[in-house]
Parts: C-alpha cells; sequence; structure tokens
C-alpha cells in the first residue's frame, strides 16, 4: 500500500524498501490489540467448552475415554489461547523460560500421559491419577506467571501440612 501511494504521489524518497519475505509475513500476520483480545477470548471459551463438554460426557457415562480426549483437548486449546496475547513465538519462548521450563515440560508430559491411559490402555484408575496430575501441573504452571504465587503457595502448603 506505501508504494502505491508513493508511485502515485511521486516521492521516491523511501526508494530502499525492506525485501524478503519476512517483513512482508510480519505485516500481514500482525493483528490489532482488539483482534488479539477477541481472539484470546474466543480461543478461550472454547477451552471452557470442551472442558465442559467433557464433565456432561463424564457425568452421562459416556466412558472415560471421552472425559479425557475432551478434558485435555480443552485445556491445550486454554493454553493456545494466551498467543493471541503475546504471539506464538514469544509465548513459546515464555513457556520454556527457566522459571517455568519444568512446570512446562510437566503440563505436556502430563497431557500425553492422560491422552495415553484413555486411549490405549483403557484404565479409568491411570487417566483419574493423570487428570488429577493434570490440573496440578496446569496450575504451578499458571502461577509462575504471577509473581511471588508459587511462593505463596509453597508457604500455604507447608503450613497447613505442618
Amino acid at each position: 500500500m506505501d508504494k502505491l501511494k508513493r508511485a502515485l504521489s511521486g516521492d521516491d524518497s523511501q526508494a530502499e524498501e525492506e525485501s524478503g519475505i519476512m517483513p512482508q509475513l510480519m505485516d500481514a500476520t500482525t493483528l490489532s490489540w482488539s483482534t488479539r483480545i477477541k481472539g484470546f477470548i474466543a480461543c478461550f471459551l472454547i477451552g471452557i467448552f470442551f472442558s465442559l463438554l467433557a464433565s456432561i460426557c463424564l457425568f452421562l457415562n459416556k466412558g472415560i475415554t471421552t472425559f479425557a480426549i475432551f478434558y485435555t483437548l480443552g485445556n491445550i486449546i486454554s493454553i493456545m489461547s494466551t498467543c493471541f496475547l503475546m504471539g506464538p513465538i514469544n509465548q513459546i519462548k515464555k513457556m520454556f523460560a527457566q522459571t517455568r521450563v519444568i512446570a512446562t515440560i510437566m503440563v505436556i508430559v502430563m497431557f500425553g500421559l492422560t491422552l495415553f491411559a484413555a486411549l490405549y490402555m483403557h484404565n479409568a484408575g491411570l487417566v483419574l491419577l493423570f487428570i488429577i496430575l493434570q490440573w496440578i501441573a496446569l496450575t504451578w504452571y499458571s502461577l509462575s506467571y504471577i509473581p511471588y504465587a508459587r511462593d505463596a503457595c509453597k508457604k500455604t502448603i507447608s503450613a497447613c501440612i505442618a
């Protein structure tokens, strides 16, 4: 668009353009802040919908496999919703930052183990265990984004146990 404006106005002051596909791709994929918020909300609500659908399937006795798939899918979509806020590359960098790399790996492992136990092992006890561990891992991962939240959580748990 800028090239067209310069060509029509006869302005050649910016003859030296950034060339290559990356600057063009970055310009084409940049979202406005309101679009990012709308995308985040939509994706997050879809994740919640899948989690609720999982609970409904569990109560309707549709099987633990269906519950595990929908619950895990809902959590994955909810985590992916944050990509709208900060961008996928920045999100991955933050996920694997030194302060939360272990929490991120545990979340991914729990997703995998939950699906493995549900789809291949068909073991309801293991699925339930991995769902609980998935929830704990996601909570710990989420707390890593709030300053001092993990420390407060550790102190609260140690005070309750002691």
